[in-house]
């Protein structure tokens, strides 16, 4: 019995003492490597989680329809992409865009051209000649309003134009007056007005 506890004890002792001198190991040559090499320690900035995105619709807040922006990944998985207000931007995308941009471009100079020809056409034509009942002196009966310049343009040039594009001088009385067509934001026509009493 005696040599048990003997054996016991030596073989504790001995994983104690080959355990201890293992951590003795273990911190010279942590401390030998820690002289002989440099470790350098780069911090990195925390990646910022955000998706490019382009908005089908308008945005409260955001942005207006087809305009690109940036959002973070949780607002678009959870709040735009279920709704339909957004889709994630891809280089079919962005060329569908472009084209669609290149389109409305040349619609709107379309647009202005037509405005540009027919403020010449109006502007040539001369003085259109409007006819009032008379009163006395040079006054009329009434007045000249926006809606009379549209029937004798529709009356002696065949073209409709819309009454709210007119802005007339108030017209009482006989004379020759000048009136301007807003055709479009960027193109305005003035037309001279001929007021006589018959």
């Amino acid at each position: 019995m005696a040599s048990t506890a003997t054996s016991l004890s030596w073989s504790s002792s001995s994983w104690l003492h080959t355990r201890s001198s293992l951590t003795k190991s273990m911190n010279e040559t942590t401390r030998f490597s820690d002289k002989d090499s440099v470790l350098a320690i780069v911090a990195q900035k925390k990646a910022k989680k955000t998706r490019k995105i382009i908005l089908k619709e308008d945005v409260a807040y955001l942005g207006k329809k087809g305009q690109l922006l940036d959002v973070k990944a949780g607002y678009y998985r959870n709040f735009l992409s279920p709704m339909g207000k957004a889709q994630i931007v891809t280089p079919l995308l962005i060329k569908e865009m472009k084209i669609e941009e290149e389109r409305i471009e040349a619609e709107k100079k379309r647009v202005k051209e037509e405005a540009q020809q027919l403020a010449l056409i109006f502007e040539t034509v001369g003085a259109f000649k409007v006819k009032r009942k008379g009163g006395k002196g040079k006054q009329i009966f009434g007045t000249v309003t926006a809606q009379d310049l549209v029937d004798i343009i529709k009356a002696q040039l065949q073209r409709d134009v819309d009454k709210r594009i007119v802005s007339l001088p108030e017209i009482r009385e006989t004379g020759e007056y000048v009136a301007e067509l807003k055709l479009h934001p960027e193109v305005s026509a003035r037309v001279r007005l001929t007021v006589f009493a018959n």
